[in-house]
């Protein structure tokens, strides 16, 4: 088929254009497509082109040669699919109407790229394929279906600047997210997380400390708050060897501040949390508080209210088998404070529930029978005292000055332990709550170690390349960011109905890879694209897709 020159007269004037013709499949015989508009004669005569229909009768004639020298298509260097599965959180974005906010910066910083376009492209770039930004901008960017006009440097001293002001732009979302969707914070959730560096020495952001997956490289700490709804609404990163304790304290409080926050929050955090200063800091700010407590650190009268049968109640599932079982009481507790650089003790009144878990008995028990095991081959074997390990809990070292330790089995450690496995302590200052609500509300901290997972796994957020410490800031807020519409997605627009597997699924998928007229798409059908077709009236799971419907798509308006 060839390229031709199509003369069209309307209203007295006539205008060019060069249309290509070709073979329809679906029509069997010719059709054609508009390839180039040329616009009036007249106004081409106007603007000193003496001849536009010869003129543009030779470029036609080029164009046909070049086909016919062509002859069979080459594949490309550029890669015809493209990414279109982030559509929700293009359309979140948009709904937050973040774009002003962030147009504020150009006011006084001299950008030469569009710092909104960098961050939306960036968060979608992470979303449909995560990886290095190397990777992002060479292989990703040219991908999406919105194209990004910056170069690789500005890449990098664009992210160095979001790095810089994180917790500015933190704020912009938060107050946004707010106004929108609405935010609940009588219930803030918070824990705290690192992330290891492929690298040996630290620096003064990267350093050595526990991590959680027990890596020896340097790490930094991120510290994460949801609201009563699960929505992130605060992020706080911290050098590697500093304690999470503080953090929590830093996170709240800034989040107060910043968004005028008067009303009373209860802070939800497990035991690595709690603290006298946090739970003295819940009190002074006004607020309340929900942490778990190890029993094994209990004193001797508690523990023997835990251990008594008396007052428990069951709860057990339809076939009835013991899920757990649970009692509560309300008393006053002392808690030993700094306060102007001298130790108070405070007394605070509380309700305490504890809960016996069989499954989480017996996991217990398994893994205190395994260390046990591992320290009587130790002791056997004499080994020395750092081969002990964890297990070394379990073992008197009886001489610590030798190569080879001498040791006995502390079978009462074995015992406390064994009889303890199962327990768990829940402390609140709200006495006022029902034991379910206290239990319930404590378990929706899995929301949050999912969000750390989100992080870890869907945006592969770990190990870090980036070697400055604002480049390494700003690329956990693209992580961010994209947990933060990820889950504004799941929440507030398809009400909890869809897992976060299945949205990150559907956005890495949803995909098509452009032929000759049409794009095809290759995302592989599923319940949940089906579902979000029917819900937003979107051709989601047509096989062809134009261009024409790529952009409803893309202008869809939640």
């Amino acid at each position: 088929m060839a390229y031709f020159l199509k003369k069209t007269t309307l209203k007295g004037r006539t205008y060019l254009a060069i249309y290509d013709s070709f073979y329809n499949q679906e029509k069997k015989g010719a059709a054609h497509k508009c390839y180039k508009s040329l616009g009036s004669v007249e106004t081409l005569k106007k603007n000193g082109m003496e001849d536009p229909i010869s003129f543009y009768q030779q470029e036609v004639a080029l164009l046909n040669q070049q086909r016919k020298e062509e002859g069979v298509r080459k594949i490309s260097d550029i890669s015809p699919t493209l990414y279109l599965g982030y559509f929700p959180l293009k359309a979140i974005l948009e709904k937050l109407k973040i774009q002003k906010y962030v147009n504020y910066f150009h006011l006084t910083y001299d950008f030469q790229f569009d710092l909104y376009e960098l961050i939306s492209t960036l968060v979608y770039a992470r979303g449909v394929c995560p990886c290095s930004k190397n990777r992002t901008f060479h292989d990703v960017l040219p991908n999406l279906y919105h194209s990004s006009h910056y170069s690789y440097d500005q890449l990098l001293d664009g992210l160095a600047f979001l790095g810089e002001n994180y917790e500015k732009f933190i704020e912009i979302f938060t107050v946004q997210t707010a106004a929108v969707y609405g935010l609940d914070t009588s219930n803030s959730y918070f824990d705290c997380t690192n992330f290891y560096f492929e690298i040996d020495r630290e620096d003064d952001f990267r350093k050595k400390g526990p991590s959680k997956e027990n890596k020896k490289e340097p790490i930094i700490g991120l510290g994460l708050l949801l609201d009563r709804n699960q929505i992130p609404v605060g992020m706080k990163m911290y050098p590697g060897n500093e304690s999470e304790k503080p953090i929590l304290r830093d996170v709240i409080d800034g989040l107060k501040n910043r968004n005028n926050i008067m009303g009373k929050t209860i802070h939800v955090a497990d035991k690595g949390l709690n603290c006298a200063q946090n739970i003295a800091f819940s009190k002074q700010n006004g607020d309340g508080y929900l942490f778990s407590k190890s029993v094994k650190t209990l004193p001797s009268t508690e523990k023997t209210w835990v251990l008594l049968e008396q007052d428990y109640k069951d709860v057990k599932d339809k076939s009835g088998k013991l899920l757990y079982r649970y009692k509560s009481c309300i008393d006053t507790f002392p808690y030993s404070i700094e306060y102007n650089g001298k130790k108070q003790t405070i007394m605070l009144t509380e309700k305490r529930l504890v809960t016996y878990n069989p499954s989480l008995a017996a996991k217990k028990r398994y893994e205190i029978n395994r260390l046990v095991e591992k320290a009587k081959a130790l002791t056997l074997s004499q080994a020395k005292r750092n081969d002990f390990g964890e297990a070394g809990k379990y073992v008197d070292f009886t001489d610590k000055t030798g190569n080879k330790a001498k040791t006995r089995i502390n079978q009462a450690a074995i015992d406390k332990d064994l009889e303890l496995a199962g327990y768990n302590l829940l402390v609140t200052s709200e006495t006022q709550m029902t034991d379910q609500d206290i239990y319930c509300t404590y378990h929706n901290l899995w929301r949050i170690e999912e969000s750390f997972k989100i992080m870890k796994s869907d945006l592969d957020a770990r190990p870090v390349f980036l070697q400055k410490e604002n480049t390494i800031k700003g690329h956990f807020l693209i992580c961010y960011l994209t947990v933060l519409l990820e889950r504004i997605f799941q929440f507030k627009i398809l009400d909890e109905k869809y897992s976060t597997s299945d949205i990150f699924r559907f956005i890495k998928d949803f995909r098509v890879t452009k032929g000759e007229h049409k794009y095809i798409n290759t995302t592989r059908d599923c319940t949940f694209i089906n579902d979000l077709a029917d819900k937003f009236h979107l051709p989601l799971t047509n096989y062809f897709l134009s261009e024409t419907q790529i952009n409803t798509i893309f202008n869809y308006k939640l």
